[in-house]
């Protein structure tokens, strides 16, 4: 019996291609699109009887029986744990036992054509072979194997979400459907999105374009915020993802005559660079930096266009607040957007600020076709928040103790740390030039996720800091509707203020009572 990785490497073969991993999900009924002779094909499960492959990856012995022939027929290699499952349970009994009892199982063996693993589901493994783990579906094993193996670029067709089988398993749909008890095929994109993070692999869905290119506006004293952003984008990325810091790109950005159309940061003109960098071709995702992901990102990338430029986030009006932009999926294609000639354009009073950027006057055809969850402004709830938007600078995580849902920014840097994403150079570096709080180092150390949280000696630290935001220069426009609007949003601000005091005065107060009456019981 040959184990899989000292195998995959006594063949170089295996590796002058990419490989393409083939699913019974909806998208498998595309394959005739693409020329598979450009990839190594591995089969999961049933899709060994409709294609010849290189590797048919089984990993249920029922399975197994069911395609026995296809897989004589069809499969060079079978690729099966050391410790197959049955009826969606991993057993006690080797595939080495198997074969004395599977004539086919033997027959691939003698041949040379039975390749085994170790799978972490297992209760015990084959010793010294090393384990591949999987949590939910056997896309997650495939994949592990093959980037376990050194393959540097995948595709898959066939691994998708949902609940649904493509209609060439149709037959399949009451049999083996979500038989493991799992609710939905999405549950698979986590471990494959830790399986890139960790590995680095270029995965994607071979009917999608690879890599997403996320285009993130910023500058050097906000790129902590930035790599936090670009470590939550790709934690929750099932296929790879390429994120390009805007001030990096070295394009100039000539300024507007007019103050007043003069961009209120140094990155809100940063946007507009994005169709040019991506050569006027393919799709791109802009965001700004003071964000937060915490899902697929892939969903946000897949959107279809319908005709439109721009695909972007629709502000439900009880918000009182314009259209921001801030989240767009962008046409490259249909964009021939020039810096130069939108400030020209600009000075000449064919555009001014509130026109270019709150209704993104330089596009024909916006739909707000992106689900608000993928800009939520300073509000989160788990499970449907997508991306959190830190827009109050005053009280963003990185420069201020106070915003409420600092802690989930502070988990993602601890993690990005731990994952060696992030280093505690790279932190210091920012302490000393003044881009984040003196706080934040004290945070980092002591490993304190809520900064509500931190001591009265760390809080000290900020008493004379000032945040780099406090240097641009003060701007005429504003990003609300109306002034009631702004009002009544201030209105809240000083309620919401006068409630929190409100509140503190009356702990205080149950403290002083509480030891008031211990003293009291005490000398009585």
């Amino acid at each position: 019996m040959k184990e899989f990785f000292k195998w995959f490497s006594d063949n170089p073969e295996l590796s002058n291609k990419p490989w393409l991993i083939l699913g019974k999900g909806p998208s498998f009924a595309k394959y005739n699109q693409f020329n598979l002779n450009d990839y190594h094909l591995l089969s999961l499960n049933h899709v060994v009887r409709e294609m010849p492959v290189k590797m048919a990856h089984i990993i249920d012995l029922d399975v197994f029986e069911d395609c026995a022939e296809a897989i004589l027929n069809n499969a060079e290699y079978l690729i099966m744990p050391w410790f197959p499952h049955i009826n969606n349970r991993a057993r006690n009994r080797t595939l080495s036992e198997h074969c004395n009892k599977h004539s086919t199982l033997q027959q691939l063996s003698n041949s040379g054509r039975l390749i085994s693993y170790n799978l972490s589901s297992a209760v015990t493994h084959h010793p010294g072979w090393p384990v591949v783990h999987v949590k939910y579906f056997s896309a997650e094993a495939a994949l592990g194997l093959l980037t376990g193996a050194g393959v540097k670029k995948i595709r898959s067709l066939g691994i998708d979400g949902g609940n649904q089988y493509s209609n060439d398993f149709s037959d399949l749909k009451d049999k083996t459907l979500l038989a493991n008890n799992r609710n939905t095929f999405d549950e698979q994109f986590q471990e494959i999105a830790r399986i890139i993070f960790k590995t680095g692999v270029d995965f994607s869905p071979l009917d999608l374009p690879s890599p997403i290119r996320v285009f993130v506006a910023t500058t050097e004293d906000q790129m902590l915020s930035t790599k936090v952003l670009e470590y939550s984008i790709k934690k929750n990325s099932s296929m790879s993802v390429e994120v390009i810091p805007l001030h990096t790109t070295g394009i100039e950005i000539p300024l507007p005559d007019k103050l007043e159309n003069r961009p209120r940061t140094p990155f809100s003109f940063q946007r507009f660079l994005i169709p040019q960098l991506n050569q006027y071709q393919g799709r791109a995702i802009y965001l700004d930096s003071d964000m937060q992901v915490f899902h697929d990102i892939k969903k946000l990338w897949s959107l279809p266009f319908d005709g439109a430029d721009i695909l972007a986030v629709g502000e439900p009006k009880e918000t009182g607040r314009k259209p921001q932009f801030s989240v767009m999926l962008l046409n490259c294609e249909s964009l021939g957007w020039d810096i130069s000639n939108i400030v020209n354009n600009l000075n000449e009073g064919q555009l001014n600020y509130e026109t270019l950027m709150y209704e993104m006057g330089v596009a024909k055809n916006i739909k707000a076709k992106i689900d608000p969850a993928w800009n939520s402004l300073e509000r989160y709830e788990k499970g449907l928040t997508s991306l959190i938007h830190y827009t109050d600078m005053n009280t963003q995580p990185w420069v201020s103790k106070e915003h409420p849902l600092g802690y989930l920014w502070f988990r993602d840097l601890f993690e990005a740390i731990d994952a060696g994403f992030i280093t505690e150079d790279y932190i210091q570096n920012h302490l000393k030039l003044g881009y984040v709080r003196p706080s934040l180092g004290y945070q980092v150390t002591h490993k304190i996720e809520d900064p509500l949280l931190l001591p009265g000696k760390a809080r000290q630290l900020d008493k004379n800091y000032k945040a780099p935001f406090t240097r641009l220069h003060k701007h005429q426009g504003s990003p609300w509707i109306g002034k009631h609007h702004y009002l009544r949003k201030f209105g809240r601000r000083l309620y919401k203020n006068a409630f929190m005091a409100g509140l503190i005065n009356l702990a205080l107060g149950l403290i002083k009572f509480t030891r008031r009456l211990i003293r009291y019981v005490r000398f009585q």
